[in-house]
């Protein structure tokens, strides 16, 4: 086999790779900590996100984004913000925050995002 076929092969081989190169991201969907302190981190990117939605930091821990500014997003950590550090990610969750009315909540009580803190295990009932 001849160099030039080689080549033709090789090219041919790299076109095909990038023209299927998946590149459908949505960067406004992440965001990265600049600062966090007494329970508010504030992050730079999400410029999509709305006043009200809930976002999860890179450590699982959430927050709910309530001071949106031009460069910047203010989130109250739910929880303790510990194990948040300046340039962990953000990412949206898309959804307002909300807590789920069913009966299985009926005589429990629950915190801010509907998880059971009255010591008598999860709820059974999983629909919204």
């Amino acid at each position: 086999m001849e160099f030039s076929s080689i080549a033709a092969e090789l090219t041919t081989l790299l076109e095909s790779r990038i023209t299927n190169f998946y590149t459908n991201f949505q960067v406004d969907e992440i965001g990265r900590v600049v600062s966090v302190g007494d329970g508010i981190a504030l992050v730079y990117g999400l410029n999509e996100i709305q006043d009200g939605e809930m976002v999860e930091f890179a450590s699982g821990v959430k927050g709910i984004a309530l001071n949106l500014e031009n460069e910047n997003v203010g989130i109250v950590v739910f929880g303790s913000d510990i194990a948040i550090k300046e340039g962990d990610l953000v990412k949206r969750t898309g959804s307002i925050v909300d807590v789920p009315a069913r009966k299985a909540m009926l005589g429990r009580v629950v915190d801010a995002l509907g998880v059971p803190i009255d010591g008598r295990g999860a709820l059974r009932d999983h629909e919204r």
